[in-house]
């Protein structure tokens, strides 16, 4: 009686000729990717770092200075007053733009909603203008002596509060950039919401629990990863803030200086200070910033989650 052994696995009996053919094939397809990844992402980075340890004198050209702009940044008043401002600014409207987009998933979900595909296409239908033509649109609407707000002022003979001044410009771009997004990140929680499946919803049915249970036992929890992903996105735009106030810089000149956010500090410093080399760093220290809170809270949201 003649025993066979069984036949070998496809990888381990391939010959390597076939193997390496097989590698070819997949670089073939990912080496476009990884070429254009490098040279508009990875290129940009390591130039950017070159450029943080040199600095362009008068006198004696390009010389290296190692570390020094880094120190310098960190003893940078106007930097870390621009930090602590996005700071703010992350922690007041983050949470107000997600629970407003979150809402409105909820009622999309609930099918009790009257002219639901209307309702959606309306919410979202802010995040298809672009952000500057929605900034220079909530400028003018902001403006007291030309916009919206004097033209009240000017009928009913009241005076509101100026959105462009000192204390308040900072809500107003929250306004505007919770206006933008609100609808992004609704299709992302109603898009999560949509895969719950509709066994849960029956089960709790069943043990007669009411809505608000259902939102919080199944509806949240089920969403938890997409809540942490929005989140997480939303951390690195509040930190990358530069179209609103760049584009309201002219109406509010007094509101808004050049070092109001970083990486409006970082545009003044390289095309009106012609401080490239210094401008490089901040960029640097503030990218390595945003990496470390947004992967600190994406590591917190998935350990809740497991």
């Amino acid at each position: 009686m003649t025993i066979t052994s069984p036949p070998a696995a496809a990888g381990r009996g391939a010959p390597p000729r076939r193997r390496s053919r097989r590698g070819l094939v997949g670089w073939g397809f990912t080496g476009p990717f990884l070429a254009v990844f490098g040279l508009v992402f990875l290129a940009p980075i390591g130039y950017s770092a070159y450029l943080s340890l040199f600095q362009d004198r008068l006198i004696g050209g390009n010389s290296f200075v190692g570390l020094d702009h880094y120190q310098q940044v960190f003893q940078d008043p106007k930097f870390w007053s621009g930090f602590w401002r996005v700071a703010l600014f992350l922690a007041v409207q983050v949470p107000v733009m997600l629970g407003i987009a979150l809402l409105a998933a909820l009622a999309l979900d609930s099918g009790r909603l009257y002219g639901r595909n209307f309702f959606r296409i309306t919410v979202f239908l802010p995040y298809a203008v672009p952000a500057v033509v929605a900034t220079l649109m909530w400028g003018f609407l902001y403006g007291s002596r030309f916009g919206l707000v004097g033209d009240v002022n000017r009928t009913f003979g009241v005076t509101l509060p100026d959105p462009l001044s000192p204390d308040l410009v900072l809500a107003g771009i929250g306004n505007i950039v919770t206006w933008e997004f609100v609808g992004y990140n609704m299709l992302i929680f109603y898009s999560a919401l949509r895969v719950v499946p509709h066994s849960l919803y029956e089960a709790a049915e069943i043990d007669g629990a009411g809505q608000w249970r259902v939102v919080t036992a199944i509806k949240l929890p089920a969403i938890r990863g997409a809540l942490v992903i929005a989140t997480v996105f939303s951390i690195i735009g509040s930190f990358q803030l530069f179209n609103e106030p760049a584009i309201l810089k002219t109406p509010a000149p007094n509101a808004i200086t050049s070092y109001y956010t970083p990486n409006y500090y970082t545009y003044t410093l390289s095309f009106s200070g012609r401080q490239q080399n210094y401008a490089a760093t901040v960029a640097i220290v503030m990218g390595l910033i945003t990496v470390v809170i947004a992967y600190a809270f994406q590591l917190r949201g998935m350990r809740k989650e497991s």
